[in-house]
C-alpha cells in the first residue's frame, strides 16, 4: 500500500488541507491530482450517502469519506490494498474531531497545522504506521522530559541567585550602619575583593552629624540568613538528577524548611490550555484509605465543573455533557440557577428561563459529582507493601499495579516511612528513588504510569525495625484523564456552536495504605 497524499476538501470542491507523503512527485503533479477530484465525483448525491466511496483514474485511486461539510480523501496508487486504505481512512476521519470542534471550513483552517502533524504520525513515506488515536495524541503533544528538567534547574538557579543578591545587599547595608555608628566611612568593596576606583555619586561622603556612642558589638540579633544552605526538596531533586546522569552546576540557596506533607502534595500535570472565550474546567480529586492486608477502608471521588465566559454575549451558553445516566454510583448535583429538567432529559447545562446569566470573567461552578468507592479494585492504582522481618533486618518489597488502563498517571510519588536512624539499601527499583534523611522516608517516583508500564516494584532492606515502621504509605499523582468520564460534548448559543476550551485535572488528595 502506497499513500500519495491525504486531503480535506470542502463540499464546494476547495482543498482545505493537503499532506503529501511521497518525495518523487512534483508540486504541479499533486495540484493536478487535487484539482481533478471535485470533477470526478461531480454532483453525485449518492456520494454523500455511502459510508466509504472511491473513484479511479488511469494512474491513481481516490478513496474518500463524506463527513458533514467536508470530504476526507486519500490519494493512493491503483495497486494498493483497498481494505487497508479504508481502515486508514477511518483513522484519518477520527483524527479530525480530536483537533477541530466542528467540521466547517473555518475550524479546519484554524487547526490546519495540528491536522498535518497528526497525519504525519499516521503515514510515513507512503506507508501506514501501527498507531492508534491515543498514541497520535501523545506524539503530537511533544512533551519533553529534558525540557522540564532544564526549566526546573534554571528556575532553581535563578531563585538561588536572587536570594544571594538580597542577602548580600543586607550584609552591605548592615556593614554600612556599623561603620557609621563608629564614625568611620562606609566601605563599598564587594565580597569578591574587587572595588571600583572610579569616583561616583555613591562614593562621595557628606558631613555626618554627631551621633551618640553606640556599643561596639554587632547590631541586631545576629540571626541573618545563612548563605550556602539548601532547601531540602530542591537539594534532593538536584541530587536525583545528578544520579540519573544530568550535568548540574552547584548553586547556592537560602535555607528553607519544608514539612513531610509537601512530598505528597498534588502536582498538576495538565499543560497550559489556550483559553477561548468559553472555558470549561473540571477538577477531580480522589481520597482513599486502604488496609495493608487488603481491602478498601474508605474511598470517594469528588469533582467540580466550572465555567468562565469572556464576553456578555456568551453568558447564556448551553453545555452538552456526555450521558451520565450510564455511570452507576455517581451522585450528581447541578447549580440551582440551571435548568434541572433540561439536565435530566438531555444532559444539557443551561440557565433557567428568565434566570440569572453567568458572570463575565469569573469561574462559576455549574456541576458537581461524588462517587463513593466500595472496593479496592475501583482504585486507579493499587499498592502491595510487604515488609519481611529477619535476623539481618527487614526486607521490604512494594509493588504497584495500574488498575484503570484508560487513565494515565503522571508525577507519581510513593512515600514510604523508615525506622529512625536507618539508611535503606535498595536492591531493585523500577523508576527512581530518593532517600530523604532529614524526613526519614524513601520516595519512589515515576514520571508516567500507563499501559506501557502497568506494574513495577521497589525492593530495599534496612538493618533494623519492624513492619509497622513502614506504614502509612502515601501516594500522590496527577492525570488529565477523569476518573468519572463525564465530559463536555459541545457548547452552543442561540446562534449555533461556540468555540470553547477544555481543561481536566484528576489528582490524589489523600491516598494512603495504613
Amino acid at each position: 500500500m502506497v499513500l500519495i497524499a491525504a486531503c480535506i476538501f470542502a463540499k464546494s470542491g476547495k482543498a482545505l488541507v493537503a499532506r503529501q507523503f511521497v518525495n518523487d512527485m512534483t508540486r504541479a503533479r499533486l495540484e493536478g491530482l487535487l484539482d481533478a477530484f471535485p470533477k470526478l465525483i461531480g454532483n453525485e448525491k449518492e456520494a454523500a450517502t455511502r459510508q466509504h466511496t472511491f473513484v479511479e483514474t488511469d494512474s491513481v485511486r481516490y478513496v474518500y469519506h463524506p463527513l458533514d461539510n467536508i470530504y476526507v480523501v486519500l490519494v493512493t496508487t491503483k495497486n494498493s490494498n483497498i481494505l487497508e486504505d479504508l481502515e486508514t481512512l477511518r483513522l484519518f476521519s477520527r483524527v479530525i474531531p480530536e483537533y477541530c470542534r466542528s467540521n466547517d471550513e473555518k475550524e479546519i483552517l484554524a487547526h490546519d497545522f495540528d491536522l498535518i502533524f497528526a497525519f504525519d504520525e499516521v503515514v510515513t513515506l507512503g506507508y501506514r504506521e501501527s498507531v492508534n488515536l491515543a498514541q497520535i495524541r501523545t506524539f503530537t503533544e511533544m512533551d519533553s522530559h529534558e525540557e522540564r528538567v532544564f526549566m526546573q534547574i534554571k528556575e532553581a538557579q535563578e531563585k538561588a541567585a536572587k536570594q544571594a543578591m538580597a542577602e548580600k545587599a543586607k550584609e552591605l547595608k548592615r556593614a554600612q550602619k556599623e561603620a557609621l555608628s563608629r564614625g568611620l566611612k562606609p566601605s563599598y568593596q564587594s565580597s569578591t575583593g574587587i572595588s571600583s576606583s572610579t569616583p561616583s555619586a555613591a562614593a562621595v561622603s557628606e558631613p555626618v552629624a554627631p551621633r551618640p556612642a553606640a556599643p561596639k558589638g554587632p547590631i541586631g540579633g545576629g540571626k541573618a540568613l545563612k548563605l550556602g544552605g539548601k532547601t531540602t526538596n530542591e537539594d534532593d531533586f538536584l541530587n536525583t538528577l545528578r544520579q540519573q546522569g544530568q550535568s548540574i552546576a552547584p548553586v547556592e540557596k537560602a535555607s528553607l524548611s519544608g514539612g513531610p506533607s509537601s512530598l505528597t502534595a498534588p502536582v498538576s500535570s495538565a499543560p497550559r490550555v489556550k483559553r477561548e472565550a468559553v472555558h470549561v474546567r473540571t477538577d477531580e480529586k480522589i481520597n482513599a484509605r486502604v488496609s495493608r492486608d487488603g481491602g478498601l477502608e474508605s474511598g470517594e471521588v469528588v469533582a467540580t465543573v466550572s465555567l468562565s465566559v469572556a464576553t456578555p454575549d456568551l453568558n447564556n451558553v448551553a453545555i452538552q455533557m456526555s450521558d451520565a445516566a450510564t455511570i452507576s454510583g455517581v451522585q450528581l448535583q447541578v447549580h440551582p440557577n440551571l435548568d434541572k429538567k433540561e439536565w435530566q432529559t438531555s444532559s444539557i447545562l443551561k440557565v433557567k428561563p428568565n434566570g440569572k446569566p453567568y458572570p463575565v470573567n469569573s469561574d462559576v461552578g455549574i456541576l458537581k459529582w461524588k462517587q463513593v468507592l466500595a472496593e479496592e479494585d475501583q482504585l486507579p492504582i493499587s499498592l502491595n507493601c510487604w515488609p519481611q522481618e529477619s535476623s539481618d533486618g527487614v526486607q521490604v518489597n512494594i509493588e504497584y499495579t495500574l488498575q484503570r488502563e484508560d487513565i494515565t498517571l503522571q508525577n507519581v510519588r510513593i512515600v514510604i516511612p523508615l525506622p529512625t536512624a536507618t539508611s535503606p539499601i535498595v536492591g531493585e527499583c523500577e523508576g527512581a528513588y530518593e532517600y530523604m534523611k532529614t524526613k526519614n522516608v524513601i520516595v519512589w517516583s515515576m514520571p508516567v504510569i500507563d499501559t506501557s508500564n502497568p506494574s513495577g516494584s521497589l525492593e530495599f532492606s534496612v538493618p533494623n525495625g519492624h513492619a509497622d515502621h513502614f506504614f502509612p504509605v502515601s501516594v500522590a499523582f496527577s492525570s488529565q484523564n477523569l476518573f468519572v468520564p463525564i465530559t463536555v460534548q459541545e457548547v452552543s448559543s442561540g446562534s449555533g456552536p461556540v468555540v470553547y476550551s477544555l481543561e481536566t485535572n484528576f489528582n490524589s488528595d489523600h491516598f494512603e495504605i495504613v
